[in-house]
C-alpha cells in the first residue's frame, strides 16, 4: 500500500492539529476565570523551589492548556522584574526575548508532547504513542540553551497510551534539575496513580456562564445573544466546548434531538429515522455532527440523572425540553435510567471504537430509552 503524502508545510500541519478558527493555546494570550491558579503558579516560581511536575486538571476546554503555555512563556521568556520588583502576573510582553519562539513552538528549551501525525495515513493519531515520548527524556536532561529552565507540556495526558504513560513515569521518577513538566489532564482519575503522586496538582474549575457568553461574543461574534446563552448552558463552563458546538451548528442538532425525545414513549419512527440518517454520512462535517451528538446525548441523560437525584432540573435550552425530563422520571425509576444511560454510553463509545453503523447506533439508543418508559 502506497504511503500517504504528508505536507511539510508547518501551517498545513498546524491546521491538521488545530482545525479551529480561534487561537490555539500556544498563541492564546487570554486566560479568563483562573486568576487563583495563575497566582499559585507565580508564587511557586517566586519561592525558588518550583515543583518539577504540575498536573493541571479540570473539564476539557476551560483553559488548562492555555495556563500551561502561559506559565511556559513566563519561565522561558519572562520573569524579569519591573521597576517595582518581582512580576505580579504571568504576563509576558510580546517583544520579550524568546517570546516569539515560544509562540511558534520552536524555542530550544521547550518540548510539546501531543498526538502527532501518522506518516502512513497523513492524519493525526488518536493517541500519544511511546515514540512521541522518546525525545522527552533526553530533552529534560539537557542544559537549558537560552535561560534557566527547560519546559515540557503534555497536552493531554488523557491521550497517552499505556506505553507512553509508562515512559513519562520514568521521567517523573528521576526529575532533572531546572526542568518543569506541565501535564494537562481532563480526567486525572484515569492516569496511573504513580504519575498523579509525583505531580503537584492544580485543579481548574469550569467557567461561569457569564464568562463563556462574553468569550463567545469575542470568538464567535456571528452568534446571537440567545444562542450564546444556550451554548453556555450546553457547554457547562467550557469555552472550548461552546466554540466547538457553535462552529458545528450544534444548537440545531440539539433542538432536533430533543424534539425526537419528546415523542417518547410512542416514538415518532419517521422522525427518528430522518434524524438518524444524518449520521450515516461520512466526512468531516458528519464527524463533527457525530461528536456533537455524543456530547449532547450523554449530557442530556446526565442532566436527567441529576434532576432525578437532587430534584432540581436545569433550565430548558429549547422549548420542547420544558418538562421533558420530569416526564421521563415519572415513567421509570432512577435506577432504570442509570442503566439506560450506561447502555447508551457504551453503544456510542463502541461505535467509535469499532466503526459500526452510526445510524443503527442512534436508532438502538432511542429504542433503549423507549423500552425503559414502557
Amino acid at each position: 500500500m502506497a504511503r500517504a503524502k504528508v505536507s511539510a508545510d508547518p501551517a498545513e500541519l498546524e491546521k491538521l492539529e488545530w482545525p479551529y478558527d480561534w487561537p490555539p493555546p500556544w498563541r492564546n494570550e487570554r486566560l479568563v476565570g483562573h486568576d487563583t491558579a495563575e497566582r499559585t503558579m507565580l508564587a511557586a516560581q517566586q519561592t525558588g523551589k518550583l515543583h518539577h511536575a504540575w498536573l493541571l486538571t479540570g473539564p476539557r476546554g476551560i483553559g488548562k492548556a492555555t495556563l500551561a503555555w502561559r506559565f511556559a512563556r513566563f519561565l522561558l521568556a519572562g520573569q524579569a522584574g519591573g521597576l517595582f520588583g518581582a512580576p505580579d502576573s504571568l504576563e509576558v510582553a510580546r517583544e520579550a526575548p524568546g517570546r516569539a519562539l515560544v509562540d511558534a513552538r520552536s524555542h530550544p528549551d521547550l518540548f510539546h508532547l501531543r498526538r502527532t501525525m501518522n506518516p502512513d495515513t497523513g492524519r493525526i493519531r488518536n493517541e500519544i504513542v511511546v515514540d512521541d515520548v522518546r525525545g522527552l527524556g533526553e530533552f529534560m536532561h539537557m542544559t537549558p540553551a537560552m535561560g534557566d529552565w527547560r519546559v515540557a507540556i503534555v497536552d493531554s495526558a488523557d491521550e497517552m497510551n499505556r506505553n507512553a504513560a509508562n515512559a513519562v513515569l520514568k521521567i517523573l521518577e528521576e526529575p532533572p534539575p531546572n526542568a518543569v513538566l506541565l501535564i494537562v489532564a481532563h480526567a486525572p482519575g484515569r492516569l496511573l496513580p504513580t504519575i498523579r503522586s509525583r505531580c503537584r496538582r492544580l485543579a481548574l474549575h469550569p467557567l461561569s456562564d457569564e464568562t463563556v457568553i462574553a468569550l463567545l461574543g469575542d470568538y464567535a461574534p456571528s452568534t446571537s445573544p440567545d444562542e450564546r446563552a444556550a451554548l453556555a448552558r450546553l457547554a457547562e463552563g467550557s469555552i472550548g466546548r461552546a466554540l466547538e458546538l457553535a462552529s458545528a451548528g450544534s444548537l440545531a442538532l440539539y433542538r432536533e434531538m430533543v424534539e425526537v425525545l419528546s415523542t417518547l414513549p410512542d416514538l415518532d419512527m419517521a422522525r427518528l429515522h430522518g434524524f438518524a440518517e444524518r449520521f450515516a454520512r461520512r466526512g468531516e462535517e458528519a464527524n463533527a455532527d457525530w461528536r456533537s451528538l455524543n456530547y449532547l446525548f450523554d449530557g442530556w441523560l446526565k442532566g436527567l440523572l441529576r434532576e432525578g437525584a437532587v430534584g432540581e432540573g436545569a433550565a430548558p435550552v429549547v422549548p420542547a425540553e420544558r418538562g421533558l425530563r420530569a416526564k421521563f422520571l415519572a415513567a421509570a425509576s432512577l435506577d432504570r435510567w442509570m442503566e439506560a444511560w450506561e447502555k447508551v454510553a457504551r453503544l456510542l463509545s463502541r461505535s467509535d471504537a469499532v466503526n459500526t453503523d452510526r445510524k443503527q447506533t442512534v436508532l438502538v439508543s432511542f429504542l433503549t430509552l423507549q423500552s425503559v418508559m414502557r
